[in-house]
């Protein structure tokens, strides 16, 4: 099942006996996890058992047994690596046995979970949500939402400019917005400036604008890698940067001045949006399809390839966009 359909599960307050999260985003994962448990129960009736803690044994007991002090029985799972068919199903049937207890398994990095995904059936009231990295107007909408949940009185340009401070990682927006909570006080793009501190030495959005403008990026993208950047998560960034370009150029063709609003479903800051869509007019049509396809290659070789360094890889493969884009 996907984010969206989940959703409307959620809004018709359907509840299953087990869900499972995997995907992209260990933001969403972990949002839907606590989303999940939070409805379920009071953080009194939730247990967790993170990576190594996980134990079999326990955790089928524990989802058995009632307990004596609460009406509900959640147990937390979050594990790096998928599970053996016959635990999660019987950690799952569990919870049919013991209508009291729900089981959550927040699945997170790279590891294929596809297949685990599978032992979440209809037959067994339960359900797997596979999350896919949000687009950004869906980000800073989660964002606007945590801002909400503080009651922080806020400038919805500020949020925007958290979040390409940022790089557009949610976690260390929400980590910020609950720290500016204790300020008390309206949060503006000047208090953000004051209080927070994009993460890393390069500034990512003009780390891709350099590289599609054709700069020399060699040592912006060394510094990147050697920052701790997932190579996958780069390239996605890069593919969705060129994707958001597409759709301006393409709306400036037939309407005229490109609508920020319209395009990417929110406003950007004013500098970052004027060299966004300065770089996307300079850009040729025919040459968008050429970059993309470009990019999609790349992913399906890290993908599906053993490449002996996907670090060199990628930085060679990135090095040549300068060539198609001329």
């Amino acid at each position: 099942m996907y984010r969206n359909e989940f959703d409307n599960k959620l809004r018709q307050n359907e509840i299953f006996n087990a869900y499972m999260f995997y995907g992209q985003s260990s933001f969403l994962i972990d949002y839907y996890t606590n989303l999940v448990a939070d409805s379920l129960g009071s953080k009194d009736e939730i247990e967790k058992l993170y990576y190594d803690d996980y134990n079999f044994k326990y955790a089928k007991d524990k989802l058995l047994q009632s307990s004596l002090f609460a009406s509900n029985n959640i147990l937390i799972i979050k594990i790096e690596k998928k599970l053996p068919k016959k635990e999660v199903v019987e950690l799952i049937e569990a919870c049919s046995v013991n209508p009291d207890s729900k089981v959550i398994f927040a699945c997170m990095g790279d590891s294929d979970f596809k297949a685990m995904g599978g032992y979440f059936t209809t037959k067994l009231k339960s359900v797997s949500v596979r999350l896919f990295s949000p687009f950004a107007n869906e980000a800073v909408k989660l964002i606007e939402n945590h801002a909400r949940s503080l009651n922080l009185n806020y400038e919805m340009s500020a949020l925007n400019h958290l979040y390409f401070m940022h790089r557009q990682d949610l976690s260390l927006c929400v980590n910020d917005l609950e720290k500016l909570a204790i300020l008390n006080e309206k949060i503006t793009t000047d208090k953000i400036n004051a209080h927070c501190f994009g993460i890393g030495a390069i500034n990512f959005e003009d780390f891709l604008h350099n590289l599609l403008s054709s700069q020399d990026i060699s040592e912006e993208l060394e510094l990147l890698l050697e920052e701790g950047m997932n190579e996958i998560y780069l390239l996605t960034q890069v593919t969705s940067f060129v994707q958001q370009l597409f759709m301006i150029s393409s709306y400036a063709r037939v309407h005229g001045a490109p609508n920020a609003k319209e395009i990417l479903g929110f406003v950007p800051p004013k500098n970052v949006w004027e060299k966004k869509t300065r770089l996307a007019i300079n850009i040729k049509p025919e040459k968008f399809l050429e970059i993309l396809t470009y990019l999609l290659n790349i992913e399906l070789e890290l993908k599906s390839s053993k490449i002996h360094d996907s670090n060199l890889y990628l930085q060679s493969c990135l090095r040549k966009i300068s060539v198609l884009i001329r």
